[in-house]
């Protein structure tokens, strides 16, 4: 797969992990890990460029007796969420004439 194209669909699955809720790393690759195989590298390293993207914010809190940071979704996040469900039908149609191409032959 295109590495741009999955960079993108990371980066919705983890703004999908916390559009409902606060969440830390741990936590999110469970939530994704049906979906898609991420390592904690390829997460930190995807909400490192959300945030800077200004498409999440950290906290950090003590749980059980360690500091745990928690990420929570904003505007610019939910929006990109939007943004990718408006482009994914796009694709969809794509995948379609593609699929329609290699019936024919």
């Amino acid at each position: 797969m295109d590495i741009q194209l999955k960079r993108g669909l990371l980066d919705v699955c983890v703004l999908t992990a916390i559009k409902n809720e606060d969440s830390y790393g741990y936590k999110i690759i469970k939530d994704v890990k049906p979906y898609v195989e991420m390592s904690e590298s390829t997460l930190y390293t995807i909400l490192k460029r959300l945030e800077m993207a200004k498409m999440l914010t950290v906290r950090t809190e003590e749980y059980d007796g360690r500091l745990r940071k928690y990420y929570h979704i904003t505007r610019a996040g939910l929006g990109r969420i939007e943004d990718f469900k408006e482009e994914w039908s796009e694709v969809m149609s794509i995948y379609q004439f593609v699929m329609q191409e290699e019936r024919k032959q």
